[in-house]
Order: structure tokens, then C-alpha cells, then sequence
């Protein structure tokens, strides 16, 4: 019998969400880094992160251009599309926002571009025919490159096989939430997990307990090893925000 081939572990991505915060200085970062390095710092220390200032605010080509200079070879942001876009009663009328987002010059990203999110309030609900219309909208491409899109959908409604069909059928992944409030939706048909885990608690020094840590890693190992082209995107995120990047560390060390 052939022994069975290790899963290609550098198909998953382990991360945070953004890089500012000022808790993490003199503990993640080196005491006295200076602010403006510290992107390049964590990019260093893990193989993602999911950038947040995109959901607030459109930044422009130069922005995106030093985030891919700053950043080593291998390194990837997921970014989260702007709020104007999806936080809207008829989603259908997005047409606008989308077009600024994906033209805002995150092409410039280059190879270092991930995953674009579409995060959606707690309470919208699913509404087949607009949501449908919302993903029409969604473009390939954006300055020659490939556009990977995943959608965090929040409220129970969701929590169904005719929104996964419909995600499917338009080539969208859907995020994976570990939290309390929201629902936890897993989709096994696609080649794109997306895991967003929002539970950390600030007693325990690594965010989640090692069990869980161990749980998680286990997950995204068999994921990958079950298809060639699989990927696993895991973001350490919100809960005790403090514990979040030594959590991803420790899931990239049991991750191996």
C-alpha cells in the first residue's frame, strides 16, 4: 500500500484582521516598533490578514501598492468590500459601489490579492431574487486579475440549500463563522473554505484552548488534503481581539 501524501500545508492561510491595534504593541509587536512598521512585522509572522479599512472607507492605488511592497513574497490580504455595497434594503441598486470598490486600484495588490468579503448586516435576510441580483453584479476580474469573491452572511435565514446552490451557481464561497451570535454555515461542495473564528477568550493566553487549536488545525489539513486545489483562509477575529495573533500562531505551529 502507498503511504498517503502529506497535505500541502501552504494552501492554508492563518491570520488576523487588520494589523492597528494598540493592545498587540509590546506584545506582538516588538516593544518601540515604529507604527508604520507594522504591517511589514506581521507579514512576516503569519500568511495573512484580512484588511478592514477597505469596509470603511475607498483607499486609492498607492495604498494597495505599498501594502504589496511592504509585504514578503507568499503573503495574501483578504479584503472586505466596502460597506456602501452591501449594507443597503435593496441590494440590487449596488451596481455603483461595486464599481468603485473593485476599481479603487486593488489590482495593484498583484498576486498578493486574496479573497474579496461581502459582509452583510446581522439582519439582512435572505431574499433569493435579490440576492441573485446582488451576485450578478459581482465582477471576474478586476486589472487582468481573478477575483476570488466570499460572502458573510449573518442572519439564520441563510442557513439553507437554496442559498448554497445559489452562492455556487454565481462561483461564490461562503465565510464559516465560529461565534455565538451568528450562524455557523458550512459549505463542502466549494474549493475555498473561508473561516472566520470569533471566540477567543481573553483567559486563555492562545485565544482558544489548545483542544479546539488542535481541532481547527485538523480541519484545515484534511480540507486541503482532499483536493488538489482546495484552500483554507482562517481569520482570528473579534472576541478577545488581544489574544487574536497569538492565537493564529499558535494554529500555524499545529498546522505544521
Amino acid at each position: 500500500m502507498s503511504p498517503v501524501a502529506a497535505p500541502d500545508t501552504s494552501r492554508i492561510r492563518i491570520g488576523i484582521g487588520g494589523w492597528t491595534y494598540p493592545p498587540w504593541r509590546g506584545t506582538f509587536f516588538p516593544p518601540g516598533l515604529p507604527h508604520k512598521q507594522e504591517l511589514a512585522h506581521a507579514s512576516r509572522q503569519l500568511s495573512a490578514i484580512e484588511a478592514n479599512g477597505t469596509y470603511y472607507r475607498t483607499l486609492g492605488p498607492a495604498t494597495f501598492a505599498a501594502w504589496r511592497e511592504q509585504t514578503p513574497d507568499g503573503f495574501v490580504f483578504s479584503l472586505k468590500a466596502s460597506r456602501f455595497a452591501t449594507n443597503r434594503k435593496v441590494l440590487a441598486t449596488a451596481a455603483e459601489p461595486i464599481r468603485r470598490f473593485v476599481g479603487s486600484g486593488i489590482a495593484e495588490l498583484g498576486g498578493k490579492l486574496g479573497p474579496i468579503v461581502w459582509q452583510f448586516m446581522p439582519g439582512k435576510r435572505f431574499d433569493p431574487a435579490d440576492f441573485e441580483a446582488f451576485l450578478a453584479l459581482l465582477p471576474a476580474s478586476a486589472g487582468g486579475l481573478p477575483l476570488r469573491h466570499v460572502l458573510d452572511v449573518r442572519h439564520e435565514s441563510f442557513a439553507c440549500a437554496e442559498y448554497l446552490a445559489l452562492a455556487r451557481r454565481y462561483g461564490c464561497s461562503t465565510v464559516h463563522t465560529d461565534a455565538p451570535q451568528f450562524p455557523a454555515i458550512a459549505d463542502a461542495a466549494g474549493d475555498l473554505a473561508y473561516i472566520r473564528l470569533m471566540r477567543s477568550a481573553a483567559a486563555c493566553p492562545t485565544g482558544y484552548p489548545p483542544a479546539q487549536i488542535a481541532a481547527w488545525a485538523e480541519g484545515a489539513r484534511a480540507w486541503v488534503g482532499s483536493g488538489p486545489r482546495r484552500e483554507v483562509f482562517v481569520y482570528f477575529i473579534n472576541g478577545a481581539k488581544e489574544r487574536a495573533p497569538a492565537a493564529a500562531l499558535e494554529l500555524m505551529r499545529a498546522v505544521g
